[in-house]
């Protein structure tokens, strides 16, 4: 089948704005978006830009906006858009290096800021214990793999650029209730700001889009609701 694709395009050190190009590219339904962008920048255009790695769903590498949508071009399939064109966008929210390229920094940089580590007084040759049901309380957010949709998708950082984000949120969620941790109070009094775990509204718009099916939201709101319980309890 042919697919007709309309991809952002922008150089920042060459063009004076964005603009669109278009594709034809003959692929499979089972297919993924992927191959398809890797078959025009081997076959039609080589000046196309974008993140890839594993091609797996893995790294994260290739999120993007696809017909509206940010996700993984590894992740999302042919015959998932039964329509006249797919359209491809770099992630909003964020600066564009080149296509469909974004800055991470400020994303790394909201990931790095919630301490993304550990924080023990222990110091042994074996593992801290930690009960099953200690463990499935972060279980689902471990699977973070840091592509940004979740944060690009958030309607609140499209008008609140202070705001931390859902994916730092979801780090400081993996440690604030991992038993392991011994500054829980630290992690909590930091994303109880304005800008942290309260700016949140519940758009949902993270949960839907997160490509390892974590529940961003309701980890966010568990966050918000220990807060309170630890230091709003009047």
């Amino acid at each position: 089948m042919e697919l007709h694709f309309k991809i952002y395009r922008y150089d920042p050190q060459v063009d004076k704005g964005p603009y669109w190009k278009h594709y034809k590219v003959a692929a499979e339904p089972e297919e993924r978006i992927l191959d398809c962008l890797n078959r025009i920048k081997w076959e039609q255009d080589g000046t196309l830009a974008y993140r890839l790695s594993c091609g797996h769903g893995v790294c994260g590498s290739d999120g993007m906006r696809i017909n509206g949508t940010c996700g993984l071009a590894c992740q999302k399939l042919v015959q998932d858009y039964q329509c006249p064109e797919i359209v491809l966008e770099p992630l909003p929210v964020f600066k564009v290096r080149k296509d469909l390229i974004v800055d991470m920094d400020s994303f790394l940089e909201g990931i790095h800021a919630v301490k993304p580590y550990l924080i023990s007084s222990h110091r042994g040759d074996k593992e801290i214990p930690q009960t099953v049901e200690e463990r499935k309380k972060v279980d689902a957010v471990i699977r973070c793999i840091m592509c940004a949709c979740c944060t690009a998708s958030c309607p609140v950082m499209h008008y609140n650029n202070k705001y931390i984000g859902p994916a730092a949120l979801v780090w400081a969620y993996r440690y604030i209730f991992d038993s392991r941790d011994e500054h829980v109070a630290e992690r909590l009094r930091q994303v109880d700001d304005p800008n942290g775990a309260h700016a949140c509204v519940n758009h949902f718009e993270c949960t839907r889009v997160c490509p390892k099916g974590i529940p961003v939201t309701k980890s966010i709101n568990l966050t918000k609701k220990l807060i309170r319980d630890t230091f709003h309890k009047d």
